[in-house]
């Protein structure tokens, strides 16, 4: 399989730096794993629905909102809850809790199809970007996702970070 992984988070960058980075990364197909797909204030508004679409479209970038891959809001909520235990703000937060990475494996993982995946992004492609919103991987499903990918398909996963 040709098929190669990337990541990217929307905060932390500016909308130039956002989609020049996905371009320098010849991205193919755009997976946004969002359950939501807005973001609150100007800052971020490149990132939402409507507008990511559309400039997606004009690099030539397929878009695919991937809903079935976001973390429920049960999940969500759990990780909401350790942030605050911890005293942490989501966009400071460095690790997801352990609690929503049993949740989101048990809820997404274990039951993902990896051929439907292969199959959206299509055969051809050989670069897909999956997309949510926190700066750091490591803090975010994406790399969850991501690492359950790479070990199913034997592929590589580099994280794009501003």
């Amino acid at each position: 399989m040709n098929l190669q992984l990337v990541t990217i988070g929307v905060y932390g960058f500016s909308s130039e730096n956002f989609f020049s980075a996905l371009a320098a990364a010849n991205v193919e197909v755009f997976c946004d794993i969002r359950l939501r797909r807005g973001m609150r204030g100007s800052t971020y508004a490149f990132a939402n629905s409507q507008r990511l679409q559309q400039k997606l479209a004009e690099l030539a970038i397929r878009y695919e909102h991937c809903k079935h891959l976001a973390p429920s809001l049960t999940t969500r909520k759990m990780q909401r809850e350790a942030d605050v235990a911890l005293g942490e703000a989501k966009r400071q937060r460095k690790l997801l809790s352990s609690a929503f990475v049993e949740s989101y494996e048990q809820e997404c993982l274990a039951s993902l199809n990896i051929q439907q995946f292969v199959e959206l992004v299509g055969p051809e492609t050989r670069i897909a970007a999956l997309c949510c919103v926190e700066q750091e991987p490591a803090a975010c499903h994406r790399s969850l996702l991501a690492t359950h990918l790479a070990e199913a398909l034997g592929i590589q996963v580099r994280h794009i970070k501003p």
